[in-house]
């Protein structure tokens, strides 16, 4: 068995595995990451981009030579091989603990239980709750769902089809690390600024083509390339506005806007504004949905990929002896 066949076959048991069982609700490893990573960032913290960015090619660093040393190690053996890409695609992907914290607040909000909805959105995304009525509560949580789309899926599968094992722990350390010191907060703003850029292009890959399937697999693919093309270059954020401005266009919904984090107050620019309605309780569900179908499709257009360009690379070296 073929290195390119071991992990076509041990991607798609990984993200067969989160589909089935999800997130653990203990001894997660990328929770373990965090608390190496924490640990570093209280050796080295100083106020200064050069520390920061030391921290960063420590813990991502980290990352890949250990999933580079475990590939190595199983290389002999393909069942091994597929049994490690197997866990560690699902050790790296959160697809369905993002479909059910999603859907845990959505039946709260269609209950009409407001409360309940703002006390689970923490563990969605970082929004103040109590800032927000029912409906900003549905906006956020569908936005949260569009990024992480991205963010918890089509990135790590991206980056799983370039090199591996280890790509796919080193994405996700570079996605853990952005969350944890790349946010713009006082202690933050300089010592996280690597790892934030680092974030930003690791990102930009998968952004790109999960916009790209949200257009092709959502209900209304004319309006999502309407909103990724009039909206996305709006958004902050070089990744976020693909992607949001594409579910927007899908679900024909309006995303964006007036938010708050931790106390400090963004004004975003609205996207899918063109034709989009407010967002409303039923539409996370159709936004989870979604999700699921660009992460499975994410899957096959990846390994797809990853084979046409072993072939061509293989064809240009037959050519070249």
């Amino acid at each position: 068995m073929g290195a390119d066949r071991s992990y076509a076959y041990g991607a798609a048991a990984g993200l067969l595995g989160d589909l089935l069982l999800g997130d653990p609700r203990r001894g997660h490893p990328v929770a373990a990451f965090g608390r190496a990573a924490a640990a570093v960032d209280r050796a080295l913290w100083h106020d200064h981009r050069g520390w920061g960015a030391v921290h960063t090619v420590v813990c991502t660093g980290g990352a890949v030579a250990l999933g580079t040393l475990a590939a190595g190690a199983v290389r002999p053996c393909p069942a091994a091989s597929v049994a490690l890409t197997a866990a560690a695609t699902w050790a790296v992907v959160g697809g369905t603990s993002l479909a059910r914290e999603a859907r845990a607040v959505g039946a709260a909000l269609e209950r009409g239980d407001v409360e309940a909805a703002r006390a689970r959105l923490p563990h969605l995304c970082g929004r103040d709750p109590q800032a927000l009525d029912a409906d900003g509560i549905a906006r956020a949580v569908v936005e949260s769902v569009a990024e992480n789309t991205s963010d918890a899926v089509v990135g790590a599968l991206v980056w799983g089809a370039v090199a591996g094992v280890p790509g796919l722990l080193g994405f996700r350390a570079v996605n853990t690390l952005d969350a944890m010191v790349g946010h713009k907060s006082r202690r933050y703003r300089r010592y996280g600024w690597a790892s934030a850029r680092l974030d930003d292009l690791a990102g930009w890959p998968g952004a790109r083509l999960t916009a790209v399937l949200a257009t092709a697999a959502g209900p209304d693919p004319r309006g999502a390339l309407r909103a990724w093309r009039a909206d996305a270059g709006k958004h902050p954020s070089p990744n976020a506005g693909p992607v949001e401005a594409s579910f927007a266009g899908a679900l024909g919904v309006r995303l964006g806007g007036t938010l708050s984090y931790g106390g400090r107050v963004e004004h975003r620019p609205v996207l899918g504004g063109a034709t989009g309605r407010a967002v409303r309780a039923p539409d996370i569900d159709r936004a989870v949905r979604l999700s699921r179908r660009v992460g499975l499709l994410a899957l096959g257009t990846t390994l797809g990929a990853r084979l046409v360009v072993k072939g061509l690379v293989k064809e240009l070296k037959g050519r070249g002896k």
